[in-house]
C-alpha cells in the first residue's frame, strides 16, 4: 500500500530498534532450554553443585536482562503504534476533506466512518503486534528449530514432518479467512449506517411510531454481521485446534522416540528436556503466527478499504486543504491578488450544462446562460427536482460544470484557488447545519475573529436577536448536534447571520426562510435590502413572495431556463412563472 510508506519513512528508526530487541529477547529464551539441560546432563546427573548454581546463575542473569528488554520493547511499541495509528486517522480525515463532492457521493457515508475508526485501528493493533510477538513468533520458532536440530539430528526427525504439515494449515487459514474477513468489515458498514440513519431521524421514527421498522432494519444488519463474523471465527476454529493437534502428536512422538534413546544410551534426558521445551516453544511461535497471519488478514483488509480512499482523486478540492505532510497548498497567484481586476460580486453563467455522473446521469442543467452585476439581487424560482440548488452550487465550485462556465468578477472559477473563491461566497444552506457549541460560536463560524458587536448587528439583520436575547445564557447558549433545542425557524436565522457577519461579496440563500413565518421573512428582506446595497445575492426559493422584490428572477423547469425578467414581466409571458404564481395565490393572472 503506497499510503503506508510514509508512516514507514517516520518511524523505522524505533521499529528496527524495537525488532533488535526483540532478536535480545529471542535469543535469550533459546539459550535458556540449552543452559538447563546442561545444568541436568552435567551438573545433577554428577552431582556437580558448582556447575549448577554456575548454569543457574547464568540463566538468572539473561532473564533479568530479556525482562527489561520486554518492557523496554512493550513501550516503543505502543509510542510507534499509537503514534502511527494517529496520523494514518488525521491523514485520513484530511483527504476525505479534500475530497469533491463528486468524489464524496461514491462512499458510504457509514463506510468513511467505520474506515476512520475501526479500520485504522485494526492496522494499528497489527503495527504494535509486529513490534511485539509478530516478529518475535518466527524468530523463535526458526532459531528453535535450529537449536533443536544443534541438539539433536534423531529427535529433529519429528520437526521434518510436523512443520511442513502446520506450514500447509496456515497457508490454508490465510487464504480461506482473507474473503470472510472483508465481509465482516462490510457488514459492519451496515450496521453503522442503519444506526447513524436512526439517529440523523430519530424524530420521524417517533413521529410514526416506526420503532418495530427500525429494529426489524438493525436486526438483518445486526444478523449480517454475525454471520460474517461467525463465518471468519468458524476457519479460525478449525485451523488452531488442528495445528495445536499436530504439535502435540509431534511432542508424543519426541517423548516416545526419546524415552527409547535413553534406554539404549545413545540419548541424554537433559536433551530431551531441552528438545520438548524447542517444541513447546515451536508449538508457542507457530500458534503465535496463526494470530499474526489472522491479524494480517484483518490489518489487510482494512488497509484496501483505507487505500481506497487515499487513492481516490480529490479533484479540484485539493487546492484549498492542507496536504498530507501537513503543509498547506494554498498559493494566492499574482493575479488573484490584484484587487483592480473588476467589481466584486459579478456573476456570470455561459451556456452552462451540469450532471452528477456525466457517465450514466441525466443533465440537471440544461444551457444555462445569464449574467448578475455586482449588487444586483437575481431570485431563481421553480418546483421541486427543477435544479435550483444545482445551479448555486456550480457558485462556489462544489461541483464543476460538465460544458459551459461560471465565472465570478469575470474570472473562471475553475481558475481559482478555492480558498479565495469561497472567501468571497457565504451560503444558507437548505438544510440547515449547526454545530454544538454556543450561538455565538456557530455564528462566528462566518468569521473566526468576529467581534460580539459585528456576532450581535449580524443577529440583528436576520431577526435572531430577539429570541436569542430573550434566553437566560443569551449568546453563549449552549446548543445540541444539530441545534435541536432550537425550532427550525429559529436554526435558518441563525444559520443566516452566520452568513451575513462574514460580510461576503456574494450571498446565496437556498431556500433559507422556508420555515419562517412571512412577517418575519417580509423584516429580514428588509434588513437585506438595507445590508446588501453592494452585496450580490441569489435568493433561490419554491415561493414568488420570497423573490418577487428581486433584481430579476430566473425561473427553472426540469433544468432549463425557461423564463426570465422581472415578476410583472414573468407574469406577461412566462407560462410556468404563471402556473406556480396561480397556484400559490390562488388569482388567475391578468394580463
Amino acid at each position: 500500500m503506497k499510503f503506508l510508506h510514509k508512516y514507514i519513512r517516520k518511524f523505522w528508526l524505533p521499529f528496527i530498534f524495537a525488532l533488535f530487541i526483540l532478536m535480545v529477547e529471542a535469543t535469550i529464551d533459546l539459550l535458556l532450554p540449552t543452559l538447563m539441560a546442561s545444568m541436568i546432563d552435567v551438573g545433577v546427573a554428577t552431582r556437580n553443585l558448582d556447575e549448577v548454581i554456575k548454569m543457574g546463575s547464568t540463566m538468572v542473569l539473561l532473564t533479568s536482562v530479556g525482562m527489561v528488554a520486554a518492557v523496554l520493547r512493550n513501550f516503543l511499541s505502543s509510542y510507534v503504534s499509537q503514534s502511527f495509528g494517529t496520523e494514518l486517522r488525521l491523514d485520513l480525515f484530511r483527504k476525505i476533506q479534500s475530497f469533491a463532492f463528486q468524489t464524496i457521493d461514491k462512499f458510504d457515508r457509514a463506510s468513511l466512518m467505520v474506515r476512520l475508526t475501526n479500520d485504522v485501528t485494526q492496522i494499528q493493533m497489527f503495527a504494535n503486534g509486529l513490534m511485539r510477538i509478530f516478529v518475535r513468533a518466527p524468530l523463535l520458532c526458526i532459531g528453535a528449530l535450529i537449536m533443536a536440530v544443534r541438539l539433536n539430528l534423531h529427535l529433529s526427525i519429528v520437526l521434518a514432518v510436523v512443520v511442513p504439515l502446520i506450514a500447509i494449515l496456515l497457508i490454508l487459514n490465510m487464504k480461506l479467512g482473507f474473503p470472510r474477513f472483508i465481509n465482516v468489515q462490510k457488514a459492519m458498514d451496515r450496521v453503522n449506517g442503519v444506526m447513524r440513519e436512526y439517529l440523523s431521524g430519530v424524530r420521524v421514527v417517533k413521529a410514526f411510531n416506526q420503532f418495530q421498522f427500525e429494529v426489524n432494519r438493525f436486526q438483518h444488519a445486526n444478523g449480517n454481521l454475525v454471520e460474517a463474523a461467525i463465518s471468519s471465527n468458524r476457519v479460525l476454529s478449525v485451523f488452531g485446534p488442528m495445528m495445536v493437534t499436530v504439535m502435540n502428536i509431534g511432542i508424543v512422538a519426541v517423548l516416545w522416540f526419546g524415552g527409547y534413546g535413553v534406554e539404549q544410551g545413545h540419548i541424554k534426558v537433559g536433551e530431551i528436556i531441552a528438545f520438548t521445551n524447542y517444541m513447546i516453544q515451536i508449538l508457542f511461535s507457530l500458534r503465535m503466527i496463526s494470530m499474526v497471519f489472522t491479524m494480517y488478514v484483518r490489518a489487510k483488509a482494512s488497509a484496501e478499504r483505507i487505500n481506497e480512499v487515499f487513492v481516490e482523486d480529490s479533484l479540484f478540492e485539493s487546492a484549498s486543504i492542507p496536504s498530507l505532510n501537513g503543509e498547506n497548498v494554498f498559493h494566492v497567484d499574482e493575479e488573484s491578488r490584484d484587487e483592480k481586476r473588476g467589481p466584486k460580486g459579478s456573476i456570470e453563467f455561459e451556456n452552462v450544462s451540469f450532471t452528477y455522473d456525466e457517465k450514466r446521469g441525466e443533465p440537471v442543467l440544461k444551457n444555462i446562460t445569464f449574467s448578475l452585476r455586482p449588487g444586483e439581487t437575481v431570485g431563481i424560482l421553480g418546483s421541486t427536482g427543477s435544479g435550483k440548488t444545482s445551479l448555486a452550487n456550480l457558485i462556489p465550485r462544489f461541483y464543476d460544470v460538465s460544458e459551459g462556465s461560471v465565472k465570478v468578477d469575470g474570472k473562471d472559477v475553475r481558475d481559482y484557488n478555492l480558498k479565495e473563491l469561497r472567501n468571497k461566497i457565504a451560503i444558507v444552506p437548505q438544510k440547515t447545519m449547526l454545530f454544538t457549541g454556543t450561538i455565538a460560536e456557530n455564528i462566528r463560524w462566518g468569521k473566526e475573529n468576529a467581534t460580539f458587536e459585528e456576532i450581535k448587528q449580524a443577529a440583528m439583520l436576520a431577526e435572531a436577536d430577539s429570541f436569542i436575547s430573550a434566553s437566560p445564557e443569551g449568546y453563549e447558549t449552549k446548543l445540541g448536534q444539530g441545534g435541536v433545542n432550537l425550532s427550525g425557524g429559529q436554526k435558518q436565522r441563525i444559520s443566516i447571520a452566520r452568513a451575513l457577519v462574514k460580510q461576503p461579496d456574494i450571498l446565496i440563500l437556498d431556500d433559507s426562510t422556508s420555515a419562517v413565518d412571512m412577517a418575519t421573512e417580509a423584516k429580514i428582506k428588509a434588513s437585506l435590502k438595507k445590508y446588501a446595497r453592494d452585496l450580490t445575492c441569489v435568493i433561490i426559493s419554491q415561493r414568488i413572495s420570497s423573490v418577487i422584490d428581486a433584481d430579476f428572477i430566473l425561473v427553472l423547469d426540469n433544468g432549463k431556463l425557461v423564463g426570465i425578467g422581472s415578476h410583472e414581466e414573468l407574469l406577461k409571458n412566462c407560462q410556468v412563472y404563471q402556473d406556480i404564481y396561480r397556484s400559490q395565490t390562488g388569482k388567475e393572472v391578468l394580463l
